[in-house]
């Protein structure tokens, strides 16, 4: 008999099963990967319902999944996955979300902590000054029509042809910085207005640039192979995406896909999940848009690194070779690949659907860069401003269970708005203050909606991923200085 929690039946200590009789049109289970300790959230936040929806889409593979760091989102909860046959299936803009190739890049330096300390709040006001943040803020490039066509069609590459950043870089981002089969035809005027002088910026809500420090390392010669080679060591993250012109592109193919719904007889439980089979005219159009989106927030991180490098180097008055500052990995957390799976030993050609969500490919995965071959993808999990970030890598059991997915970071617990009714921003840059962190953002109130208390603590998402076996955590930074969106 299985052991219950509510309406999820037990698999193992961090796999909970949500049955296809939980609601009429499932056509398959939804799994979540938690701890026990995990589900009153998950369950109170209504979670469950956006995972049995999802589980009602057409040609949907295996099951509707959770990872641990699941909370409430926009038609498909934020932390989660869901593969669609490529022949019989759709794709859903909620699946990838607004903020269209939201991810993280994180660059490891040749310094460590105590060379920069006296620095530090230099530093971090450099950057802070360099890298515009905050809601629809624009920066100093300005794109016409040409350069816009390029950044949709050559990602990272546009941005490192133009000098921002090196040839290198390419090489550690995923799909190596450019999407193909982009196509910029397939955005509208609107998206690229928007994106028009949004390049080189961080953006608002928990978008940040983090100053981070080792403090731990779990596997020494897999972190050696990443360039982490000692506790103290000063890494960077970046975690921002396409901003205004991929929430544009959401917003103009959700209208047309609730409108082409009808034409293809689709029916879903929640008008948020508005889809259209993957090789129709508006499923390859929506894909088209997105890659070109995705394309954008590979070369705005790009833009944004050169903007962090030249601020370490001015700051510090060193020279690149010294900073080094190589990238170790980029990852997408929003967005839908087309990708070949095994199921039951047939190679299935598969739309997965990573909303909140990375991908933890395993060793040997020919995606990967040659540099990594041996240890598995980098899987970047960013934490709250005030606790733990976790480098880990993919697995072969990812790939089984999870079309090679793992969670993205540490995941609501509370709303912006609850926690800025909880704190004031100013007690929250006190208390960093006190633990040796240095904080900016462009408004009080942005701080007090990312204090650590409004997030799950990472060290549990990671330890659940882990136990999971969807990729072994193989080092741990902290943070000393952080800029917010």
């Amino acid at each position: 008999m299985k052991k219950t929690e509510g309406c999820l039946e037990k698999i193992d200590d961090f796999r909970w099963r949500l049955p296809s009789q939980y609601q009429a049109g499932m056509r398959v289970p939804g799994i979540i990967y938690a701890s026990r300790e995990m589900l009153p959230h998950i369950t109170g936040e209504n979670v469950l319902g956006q995972v049995a929806n999802v589980a009602c889409l057409p040609g949907i593979i295996r099951a509707s999944m959770a990872m641990p760091d699941v909370h409430w989102g926009y038609g498909f909860p934020i932390g989660g996955v869901a593969a669609m046959d490529f022949e019989s299936g759709v794709v859903s803009p909620g699946g990838v979300g607004f903020d269209i190739n939201c991810g993280v890049r994180l660059l490891g330096t040749a310094m460590d902590y105590s060379s920069i300390q006296s620095s530090l709040e230099e530093l971090v006001e450099e950057m802070y000054k360099s890298i515009p943040s905050g809601l629809g803020v624009s920066g100093s490039i300005r794109l016409g029509n040409k350069d816009m066509e390029n950044v949709l069609s050559q990602g990272a590459r546009w941005a490192v042809e133009q000098g921002y950043g090196r040839a290198e870089d390419l090489s550690f981002i995923e799909e190596n910085g450019q999407m193909s089969e982009a196509d910029p035809w397939a955005i509208g005027m609107r998206a690229r207005e928007r994106g028009a002088c949004q390049l080189g910026t961080l953006g608002s809500g928990n978008h940040f640039v983090e100053i981070g420090v080792v403090d731990a390392i779990y596997e020494p010669e897999a972190a050696r192979v990443m360039g982490i080679n000692m506790e103290g060591q000063v890494l960077l993250w970046i975690h921002t995406g396409s901003r205004g012109l991929g929430h544009q592109v959401a917003d103009d193919y959700i209208k047309l896909m609730l409108g082409a719904m009808t034409d293809y007889n689709i029916s879903v439980p929640d008008r948020q999940l508005a889809c259209a089979p993957v090789r129709s005219k508006e499923g390859q159009g929506y894909l088209g848009a997105m890659r070109s989106a995705a394309n954008f927030a590979w070369a705005n991180r790009q833009v944004i690194t050169h903007m962090a490098r030249q601020a370490f180097i001015s700051v510090l008055g060193i020279s690149r070779e010294t900073a080094g500052l190589q990238i170790i990995y980029d990852v997408s957390h929003n967005i839908a690949k087309v990708e070949n799976h095994v199921l039951e030993g047939v190679v299935k050609k598969l739309c997965v659907h990573r909303k909140g969500a990375t991908r933890a490919f395993p060793p040997h995965h020919p995606d990967l860069p040659k540099k990594y071959a041996h240890i598995g993808q980098p899987v970047l999990v960013p934490g709250d401003m005030g606790r733990y970030s976790y480098i880990m890598a993919g697995t072969q059991k990812a790939m089984e269970m999870t079309f090679g997915s793992a969670c993205h970071g540490a995941g609501r617990l509370k709303s912006r708005k609850e926690a800025k009714r909880v704190i004031d921003g100013r007690e929250v840059v006190r208390e960093m203050a006190s633990r040796g962190i240095i904080v900016r953002a462009g408004s009080l109130s942005a701080i007090a909606e990312e204090a650590s208390f409004a997030y799950k603590d990472v060290s549990d998402v990671a330890d659940v991923i882990a136990q999971a076996g969807l990729a072994r955590p193989i080092a741990r930074t902290r943070p000393v200085g952080v800029i917010k969106g």
